[in-house]
């Protein structure tokens, strides 16, 4: 299935280079000529990524430098793009024209939970993207998937013509009660669906340990902290495809390396990791992957990621650089303490994080000062 992928592993456009707050176009071009160059081929993007920025940046980078058939890109349908069924059509015309191609070769539903499928099925956005797949605009209908196993059986007894399903998965959310990725992956082999894995470096958290988990993966003389994650994940069977969101060329350099040649873990560096993840656990640190679907619908203007950063790097290393950082998040936006409950941001976490109880920690960490 699906022979057109060359390879196990993805361009995630969710983290693009930046220069001067915006994409740098002029990194992204070198990054996907490097990742072509290098035998790869599957582009992932959505709407909102960016701010809306990622389509485009994709068009430019990518769709209007390359043949069609040298690429596969991968877009979703969003929520809080459409309010009726009627809306779903003309938001993938602009997302068509936004990205430069007449049509996708993998669509996804995008971040589905129980909530979510509620309003898509209303919309009927799983009827509209099978007849547009039917119209040759969408070569594979899947969905990418953030909630609990049963729901997500749920979908895939509703919907078989489901092809693929994209959901998190790495080394430290396996086991992980929130996230179910061990339920998750059980039930898409039960129903043998090609799996995609998001976030196998944890927004990059998984690639940036505290150095006394690090030294864990250092002793074993090898690749980078991502290349175990990555490798981790890609050695799953029914994993067809891994993204990584790549933010320079040195990132993209170094998952060349060893995805080029693919070689699964052994069982010293499964136990590595294993141990990586128990001394994580015992940090307790807040486990924001930093998605930001939570910022654009605070009405405080809160940048709740950051501050999880904040609070996460206050945790490990017990410096003031965190209370200087913690200023400059709040800096004509909402302090944590300003939070007013409403329960937007939780709704939209795909880590299920209890976010207003843990705004409440961040306030009591770092507006000490405040309350004197």
């Amino acid at each position: 299935m699906f022979e057109e992928v060359k390879k196990n592993f993805g361009f995630g456009c969710m983290r693009l280079p930046q220069k001067d707050d915006k994409i740098d176009y002029e990194e992204m071009c070198k990054m996907v000529d490097y990742f072509i160059e290098s035998g790869f081929n599957y582009f992932d993007t959505a709407h909102g990524y960016h701010d809306g920025a990622s389509e485009i940046a994709v068009r430019e980078c990518l769709t209007k430098r390359y043949p069609r058939d040298k690429y596969l890109l991968t877009d979703k349908l969003t929520g809080t793009y459409f309010e009726k069924e009627e809306d779903i059509r003309p938001f993938f015309q602009s997302q068509l024209d936004a990205c430069g191609v007449d049509y996708f070769d993998f669509y996804l539903m995008h971040s589905q939970n129980k909530t979510f499928f509620e309003k898509f099925k209303a919309c009927k956005a799983y009827e509209t993207a099978l007849e547009l797949k039917k119209e040759g605009k969408i070569k594979h209908f899947g969905i990418s998937f953030h909630d609990s196993a049963d729901v997500l059986e749920q979908i895939l007894k509703e919907y078989p013509e489901i092809e693929v399903v994209q959901i998190q998965f790495n080394y430290v959310d396996y086991n992980n009660p929130a996230i179910q990725s061990k339920k998750c992956y059980d039930v898409c082999r039960k129903y043998n669906k090609p799996i995609i894995v998001m976030e196998p470096v944890r927004g990059g958290n998984l690639a940036n340990l505290p150095d006394d988990v690090a030294q864990i993966l250092k002793d074993l003389n090898g690749g980078s902290e991502a290349s175990y994650a990555i490798r981790y994940c890609a050695s799953f069977e029914g994993i067809f495809m891994t993204l990584s969101g790549m933010s320079n060329m040195e990132q993209m350099k170094d998952n060349m390396s060893f995805m080029k040649e693919f070689k699964p873990l052994d069982e010293k560096e499964k136990e590595a990791l294993k141990q990586v993840t128990e001394k994580l656990d015992a940090k307790k640190l807040i486990r924001c992957t930093g998605c930001r679907y939570c910022v654009e619908g605070c009405p405080k203007k809160i940048r709740i990621p950051d501050l999880f950063t904040d609070m996460n790097t206050k945790a490990l290393y017990r410096t003031f650089n965190s209370d200087w950082y913690y200023m400059i998040h709040t800096m004509n936006r909402g302090k944590a303490s300003e939070c007013i409950k409403c329960g937007k941001c939780e709704i939209v976490c795909p880590q299920k994080l209890p976010i207003r109880e843990l705004l409440v920690g961040v306030a009591k960490e770092f507006e000490k000062k405040d309350e004197e």
